[in-house]
């Protein structure tokens, strides 16, 4: 028998084996007891599992809406109003681990919190009896492979689509083996757009999607990267735009621009991307903005070869946009004094360079919304010795998952 102590951040149940090994579970929660597990790790000082048997039922616990719920969001056994309580709860112990004191953050939600997700990738799974094809989800912590009849995860439509796809396959007497997975997304009018990835064969060009995000239209490939959930998304970038009060807004890490364009297009705005595919989605989405350092369209170089902006850079204009194509850590003389900067960076959160960059010029206000809270804590604590936190809100971009979208506004002192 072992007691559950407590939710750690990455979402699973702390335990302890008899010998004092710890022992993370999936499908337990604090105060259960757990009788029965399936080990899914096993190192030298930690064990990872799913709980199988459970005992001592927690009050918060209540029944999953997918037979799959493991694979795709293993927080489904989780009473809502105490998801949002443990998200709360994790940011402030998150960023005590960094020695950085912070009240318990409002966690802000919708209120929607299934058939939310708008883009889905399923794994194939080949039925040997019927000898047809069934969508599928990999198993947590393992390669193979669960067959799904229903999922409450993705807009309704993503399924629908789905299942066609599915049928037309075994229509064609296709064999699952072919294909690599079945990537759809859908926006929020209710089109899809997507398809099949074959095995050994490059990614297909799918047709983009657009969507509105606070009054302005985005395009967007679907097999690049845009928000998942688009209605919290609208209600971050409102917050993040009650906090722009600079004439001068430089957005990095910024993708196809969704959060530069939406909240200060009115400003003096430079937006910076490295990918290539994503720049040119920014391009478009800028319009007639003022395209610097970065390819021809047509012409896209290499993320690799990337440009690094170095000498004076001339201001772009209001209402015209610039984009500039290179790393975030390479366009460090667009930081300036007396700007606005906007960070939304990947997992591993910033680079060193930008943040002594940051910590040099002291521009007037940080934005700092981040997918992982503990590179955005660990970020945040170098920084205090220039600037101030103002505000910490947290958003449930991925409710019945551990997953947090954290918010933090840096005033220079």
């Amino acid at each position: 028998m072992i007691e559950v102590d407590k939710i750690i951040p990455g979402g699973q149940a702390l335990g302890t084996l008899q010998d004092g090994k710890k022992i993370f579970f999936w499908n337990a929660l604090p105060k259960e007891t757990v009788s029965e597990f399936s080990i899914t790790k096993n190192k030298s000082h930690y064990v990872e599992a799913i709980a199988t048997k459970v005992f001592n039922h927690s009050p918060f616990r209540v029944q999953p809406m997918d037979d799959c719920f493991l694979s795709t969001s293993p927080w489904q056994i989780i009473d809502y109003n105490y998801e949002l309580q443990l998200k709360s709860e994790l940011i402030t112990e998150i960023f005590k681990e960094h020695h950085i004191d912070i009240p318990s953050p409002l966690v802000v939600t919708d209120g929607c919190d299934y058939f939310y997700r708008n883009k889905m990738e399923y794994a194939l799974y080949w039925n040997n009896n019927t000898e047809k094809i069934s969508l599928a989800f990999h198993a947590r912590g393992s390669h193979r492979k669960i067959p799904i009849t229903k999922s409450s995860l993705e807009r309704p439509e993503i399924f629908e689509k789905a299942q066609q796809i599915i049928a037309d396959l075994n229509n064609r007497h296709e064999e699952a083996r072919k294909y690599q997975s079945l990537l759809l997304r859908c926006n929020q009018k209710g089109e899809v757009s997507g398809g099949l990835y074959e095995n050994h064969q490059p990614h297909p060009e799918f047709r983009n999607l657009t969507d509105t995000i606070l009054g302005r239209e985005y395009s967007y490939s679907p097999n690049g990267f845009f928000q998942i959930n688009i209605p919290v998304y609208e209600l971050a970038l409102t917050e993040i735009k009650k906090h722009i009060n600079t004439d001068k807004v430089l957005d990095l890490y910024s993708g196809v621009g969704t959060i530069g364009l939406s909240v200060a297009s009115d400003r003096h705005l430079t937006l910076v991307e490295c990918d290539k595919y994503a720049y040119h989605e920014l391009c478009e989405n800028c319009q007639e903005g003022v395209f610097e350092g970065g390819p021809e369209p047509g012409k896209a170089r290499s993320s690799a070869t990337a440009p690094v902006a170095t000498g004076a850079v001339d201001a772009p204009r209001k209402n015209s946009p610039q984009a500039v194509f290179a790393r975030s850590e390479e366009a460090l003389d667009y930081i300036e004094e007396g700007q606005t900067v906007i960070l939304d960076p990947p997992r591993a959160g910033c680079d060193k360079k930008l943040i002594e960059k940051l910590l040099s010029v002291c521009p007037e206000i940080i934005i700092y919304l981040s997918c992982n809270p503990a590179t955005q804590a660990r970020d945040i604590k170098l920084l205090l010795p220039e600037y101030q936190i103002d505000t910490v809100k947290t958003f449930n971009f991925f409710p019945h998952t551990p997953h947090i979208e954290n918010l933090v506004i840096l005033n220079r002192k």
